[in-house]
Parts: structure tokens; C-alpha cells; sequence
């Protein structure tokens, strides 16, 4: 799929720009070589437009149909960010990267390092985050309420602790990043599925942690605080 759109919110645009610049500042140099030596531009045009029609897609992007439709056409698809990031230093990337002097193979190398050592450095906030959410509200107040699934709960502080170890023993950074992968999106997952099943079944005055309602509609569950005596001004 090759779609221009809003890059993440936290993401940085400028590696996306170059490599979206580098692949048409090649194409366009290709096209004005054979124009220079006197193609006609119509047909050069048309040339590219027939080869690459499949690639033209204005359909609903996030519908599994229109997705696999633009599969079978032979498009590929990368859902995850991690093996993304991995084909930064493929070697068709690579030679095109080279060949537009834009960055060399060792800095491709260097470049995909440091995102796949971001990533996993930010799923390792998000799963010490939960488990000190877990030790310190979910599962005090489980036990406080005396109903809940406390084991799974104590026994999800281990699942995420034994998976960072994991990652931390991993001798690259690229199978760490795909390591935090799987925890953030599938581990986690099924441990917040066990979090919500605690909140349900415990009292609203014993789970210490604030509710979606409580976030939303905050003055609707605070009492406004009397502020100092309100001067008004004639």
C-alpha cells in the first residue's frame, strides 16, 4: 500500500518524508533520463500509470474486504511496526538509499537499531506501568473487596515480569523489539481483559483507580472547590 497520511502522534515525520522523497526523486529521475532522450513524456506517463494501476486504491483503507482485495491484487502488507522497521536495511532499500546518496547501509543499520531500541524501550514503561498498577490498586483492591480473580492477577505480574527478562536476554535488537511486540499486543491485552473482569465484580468504593465515568465526568463526581472570596469589579 503506498498511502500518504498523518504519521502516528508521536511520531517524528522526517524519516518518513525521506523515504517517501527518496523513492520519488528516483522515480522522477528515471522518467527525466528517458524524456532527455527523447521519450515522449505522454507516453512515458502512461507507461508507469499501466504498469502500476494496481496500486491505485480509494476505497475504505480499515475494511478486512478492500484489504484483502488489495492483497490478492499481489500489494504487499506489513501490519506490524517492528518487521516495518526490519525493512529499513533490506537490500533493494538499501541500494535505493545508496544509489540517491541519501544515507549509506550502515546508517540504514544504524537508523532501524535505534527505533526497534525505542519501541522496546517504550513497551518497557508501558509493562512496568502495569504492574505497578497491578501491585498497587488492582490487586489491593481485590483482595480488600474479597471477590475477583486474584490469582490470575498476582500471577499476571509474573507472566509480564518474566517476559521483559526475556526481552532484556535477547541478542538483538531487532528480536527484542519483536518480543515487546508480543507483550504489549498480546500479553497485556489479555491481563487488562483480567483487570476489567476485577473491576466489574468490585465495589466502586474499593477499586482505587479512576473509572472511564469518573475521567469523562469528572464534575459530575468532584464537589467544586470553594475558592476565595470572588472580587467583582464594577
Amino acid at each position: 500500500r503506498f498511502e500518504f497520511r498523518a504519521v502516528g502522534s508521536a511520531q517524528n515525520v522526517s524519516m518518513v518524508n525521506t523515504v517517501l522523497n527518496t523513492i520519488i526523486a528516483e522515480k522522477f529521475g528515471e522518467f527525466s533520463d528517458r524524456i532527455d532522450a527523447g521519450e515522449s513524456a505522454i507516453n512515458v506517463a502512461r507507461e508507469a500509470l499501466n504498469k502500476h494501476w494496481r496500486v491505485i486504491f480509494n476505497g475504505d483503507n480499515y475494511c478486512d474486504t478492500a484489504q484483502q482485495e488489495l492483497t490478492d491484487r499481489g500489494l504487499w502488507r506489513i501490519d506490524s511496526g517492528v518487521e516495518a522497521i526490519h525493512t529499513l536495511t533490506s537490500e533493494k532499500n538499501t541500494k535505493l538509499f545508496e544509489k540517491m546518496h541519501v544515507m549509506t547501509k550502515e546508517e540504514c543499520e544504524a537508523r532501524e537499531i535505534i527505533l526497534h531500541d525505542h519501541y522496546t524501550g517504550t513497551v518497557e514503561m508501558e509493562g512496568l506501568t502495569m504492574v505497578d498498577m497491578l501491585n498497587q490498586h488492582v490487586i489491593p483492591s481485590v483482595k480488600a473487596a474479597g471477590i475477583g480473580p486474584l490469582s490470575d492477577l498476582e500471577a499476571a505480574v509474573s507472566t509480564i515480569k518474566d517476559a521483559m527478562a526475556e526481552i532484556h536476554a535477547a541478542d538483538s535488537s531487532y528480536k527484542k523489539a519483536q518480543l515487546a511486540r508480543v507483550l504489549r499486543l498480546e500479553t497485556m491485552i489479555d491481563i487488562r481483559a483480567v483487570c476489567d473482569a476485577a473491576e466489574e465484580v468490585v465495589p466502586a468504593n474499593l477499586w482505587s483507580l479512576a473509572t472511564y465515568k469518573e475521567l469523562l465526568f469528572l464534575d459530575s463526581h468532584v464537589d467544586a472547590v470553594p475558592s476565595e472570596e470572588m472580587i467583582y469589579e464594577e
